[in-house]
């Protein structure tokens, strides 16, 4: 280990939480200790079609998040810490295996809390990882964590979920949520510019926002973008309609529902009205059998 990346463990100020915890004794906010944790290595198919393309995206999902969401359809690895520590060196290794199993980029699902342990675990294969590196995340950054990883990640994924404080609160426990959303997307555009593609269609650099559409909130998402509409010609834009009443999900009779088909379509028409590129989602993606199985596959 070496020193510079012991010190941001020891006073852990990676994400906006800014917990201060000495995450080599005790978890930080994020639920983890500084040893990096994962619960599944795998081709995605269900990623974005730039991301997945025929072969799938190499995605990482580590545990333990800085969010926590309560309606989290990976709340077994988020908020119970499912997982198994890994090393710097496996976690290379484990980015070389998916790229050999045909992988078309290396997808770090939720590894804010471990960002310079991915620096380093990247660093030491940069001369035979071929593939972009994808930071997917839940869009509270930090813009010096995401300064940090200027030259490793090649395209950021993030989720911008609220326009508003109080849902930002209520459901995330995230105040400031969108100030500190749209300060962390202007910065992941500065680090790796507008998107890139190759010839294959596939994206190679560039940052995708995605926005998942809740039940009973439709004038909150039609808030969000045209709050974010500035920056239409240097972003995709990934409009989702999957959500799933998971986890605590129930403990809100209006998030306790699917979104309905009226909700996200009128949120659409905004999107398309506002001059977005990018993505939609089929109705069918709200299904619980498209949230993976955290069986420490690949790890």
């Amino acid at each position: 280990m070496n020193s510079d990346t012991e010190l941001l463990y020891t006073r852990c100020e990676l994400c906006p939480r800014r917990c201060g915890v000495n995450r080599y004794e005790k978890r930080g906010y994020c639920g983890e200790y500084a040893a990096p944790r994962a619960a599944k290595a795998c081709l995605h198919m269900w990623e974005e079609p730039c991301l997945s393309g025929t072969g799938g995206s190499g995605a990482l999902f580590f545990s333990g998040c800085s969010l926590k969401c309560i309606y989290c359809q990976n709340h077994s690895i988020s908020w119970a810490g499912k997982g198994k520590d890994i090393t710097v060196r496996r976690m290379s290794e484990i980015f070389l295996e998916l790229q050999e199993k045909g992988a078309h980029n290396i997808d770090l699902i939720t590894a804010t809390h471990f960002v310079p342990h991915v620096i380093r675990a990247a660093d030491a294969v940069k001369d035979r990882l071929h593939i972009p590196i994808v930071f997917n995340c839940g869009g509270y950054e930090r813009t010096e964590t995401i300064e940090m990883m200027r030259g490793t990640v090649s395209v950021f994924l993030p989720d911008v979920k609220y326009f508003s404080d109080e849902l930002a609160i209520k459901y995330s426990n995230a105040p400031d949520y969108f100030p500190t959303a749209l300060k962390a997307v202007e910065k992941m555009i500065d680090t790796v510019g507008k998107p890139v593609f190759g010839e294959n269609g596939l994206i190679k650099s560039g940052v995708i926002v995605r926005h998942m559409v809740l039940p009973s909130h439709r004038k909150d998402s039609d808030r969000l973008l045209r709050e974010i509409a500035h920056l239409k010609d240097d972003i995709l834009l990934s409009l989702m309609s999957q959500y799933t009443p998971f986890y605590r999900a129930a403990e809100h009779k209006e998030l306790s529902r699917r979104l309905s088909t009226y909700e996200y379509e009128k949120v659409r028409e905004t999107a398309l009205s506002l001059g977005f590129k990018g993505y939609s989602q089929e109705r069918t993606s709200a299904k619980e059998e498209y949230t993976p199985e955290f069986d420490m596959e690949g790890i």
